[in-house]
């Protein structure tokens, strides 16, 4: 998974299962991070692997998995019969993976999951982990540093924290029974080096800061572990007065599907040709709940214009040159008389502006102007675009000409 396998240990294990149950397929997945995923991939192929995980431009390799076109290339020079590549559609996969990227995507992604790391050789966590693991360091990172400047001790770097923390991983990776490192227990097993990261350096005894996803796992809630946990894991669990299970971890979840089919009813929505609407909701209800509410789509609206905001700032912007460089490319909404600024009339909750990032076609109404005189004058937006900043609250005064919003030009929606 992590990539971390030796290649002729790899090849040994394939070997042994397909000897012993050669009925079993098996699928090798293995991130290109350590550097060993190409040998590995040869190594599990000669010795009966049937399913090879890979990637594509413009996210393959570095901590993600080797592009299909080097994996294919390579089987087929070793003898192996593999499927030709459609080229056409590659690219074209390619361009518009690459145009989620330049969109949006691109400003969530840590510029060093395009990186090769060896480091992860050690640590055995995932490479598909780093993005979260360095957002995690980044965030503890100057209050860790205060600590140490308030003990007198010498500051840490980004890279220091890194290696301290690859090591917190291998020494409390046995002690919690060799949990599999892949989601979520491997975010637990981080979550947990990470918290002992922090105690340690404050002068604290460690596993003082294990969280409750991570306490279920150790009590045997998600399933049985691998290993044998330590004792000073036990010891802990016993004093904080938990018990351990060893019961089907299912029961945790009873059978609601029912009831998810009579919310999708009730609510009118539409539970998918083979139900995969119904599945979502079943699965992640909360997200779902929020992504068929508008929230979702709200909260991740602003958390990208945040993010285009801030990646400005990296390159020397203030925040008044940020506002001016959005705006420059944007076409103001202005009132056409004196009023009150009405966004929407919502009879059920609280009237809001509209979200950044919102979509107009020239004939959506953009807004009302309630008027002294008890009118409400429609303001319609008059072209294609998304808005990029809401100038005015609702039902704050306005006066002629005074720039409600930002719209950034775009072609027509659908």
């Amino acid at each position: 998974m992590a990539g971390i396998g030796r290649p002729k240990m790899l090849g040994r294990l394939t070997k042994a299962i397909k000897d012993r149950y050669p009925e079993i397929i098996i699928q090798y997945h293995g991130h290109s991070g350590p550097g060993l995923s190409m040998a590995s991939i040869l190594e599990v192929c000669e010795n009966g692997a049937d399913i090879i995980d890979v990637a594509m431009e413009p996210i393959s390799w570095g901590k993600v998995h080797p592009d299909v076109i080097s994996v294919q290339a390579m089987l087929k020079d070793a003898g192996f019969q593999v499927p030709e590549i459609n080229m056409k559609a590659y690219m074209k996969a390619r361009a518009m993976t690459q145009e989620f990227i330049d969109d949006f995507l691109g400003y969530f992604m840590d510029p060093s999951n395009k990186h090769m790391s060896s480091l992860l050789l050690k640590s055995g966590l995932p490479g598909g982990m780093m993005g979260s693991m360095m957002a995690d360091l980044k965030g503890v990172h100057s209050g860790i540093n205060m600590i140490l400047r308030n003990k007198n001790e010498a500051e840490l770097s980004i890279d220091d924290l890194l290696v301290m923390l690859f090591d917190e991983v291998e020494y409390v990776w046995p002690k919690l029974g060799y949990p599999p490192l892949v989601t979520p227990f491997s975010q637990y097993v981080k979550n947990v080096a990470l918290m002992n990261l922090m105690a340690l350096i404050k002068g604290e005894e460690r596993w003082s800061m294990i969280d409750t996803h991570a306490w279920d796992m150790i009590l045997g809630k998600s399933g049985r572990l691998p290993g044998t946990l330590a004792p000073e894991i036990i010891a802990l669990a016993k004093e904080k007065g938990y018990e351990f299970t060893d019961e089907d971890p299912q029961k945790n979840y009873p059978d609601q599907l029912d009831e998810y089919r009579k919310e999708m009813e009730e609510n009118g929505w539409d539970p998918g040709q083979d139900d995969e609407e119904l599945f979502e909701l079943a699965m992640h209800d909360r997200q779902y709940r929020d992504y068929k509410s508008g929230i979702a789509k709200k909260r991740f609206q602003e958390d990208l214009q945040r993010a285009k905001d801030a990646a400005l700032a990296k390159q020397g912007f203030s925040e008044e040159d940020v506002k001016r460089l959005k705006r420059a490319k944007a076409e103001p909404i202005t009132a056409a008389g004196n009023g009150r600024m009405i966004w929407e009339i919502d009879v059920q909750a609280p009237s809001m502006p509209p979200e950044i990032g919102r979509k107009y076609n020239p004939d959506d109404v953009f807004c009302y102007i309630a008027t002294p005189w008890n009118t409400y004058d429609k303001i319609l937006a008059n072209f294609s675009g998304r808005i990029i900043e809401v100038c005015v609250k609702q039902g704050e005064s306005v006066r002629k000409g005074d720039v409600l919003a930002y719209i950034e030009r775009c072609e027509g929606f659908a």
